[in-house]
């Protein structure tokens, strides 16, 4: 289950930092209260994933989600670059957290 709250955790990392742009700055309330609140159940379900899972290996792949996700969503909704440079470190990271996933082992 600590991997269910993790990949969760991870999709809302996504979500606030895709909702950061449209704060411009905070000045913007809406977007300001969207991205703080996602950014909040962001970290608390990364809370409660740490609390079985090494807290190294929930980090790198909370990250390693909400950077690949967030890039992802940024050449397809915002039209950033795609050059194969830039998809394959997307590849990197994707393979790392999947790594990090199939050779982990529970924290005592």
């Amino acid at each position: 289950m600590a991997w269910v709250w993790l990949t969760l955790a991870g999709l809302f990392e996504i979500a606030w930092a895709m909702g950061l742009k449209k704060t411009e700055g905070f000045t913007r309330l809406g977007p300001s209260i969207y991205t703080l609140g996602t950014m909040a159940v962001s970290i608390y379900l990364l809370s409660i994933a740490v609390q079985r899972l090494p807290v190294g290996t929930a980090y790198a792949v909370w990250t390693g989600i909400g950077a690949a996700g967030t890039a992802i969503l940024g050449i397809v909704l915002l039209h950033e670059s795609r050059d194969w440079p830039r998809l394959l470190c997307i590849g990197l990271i994707l393979a790392g957290v999947i790594g990090l996933r199939v050779f982990q082992k529970q924290a005592a």
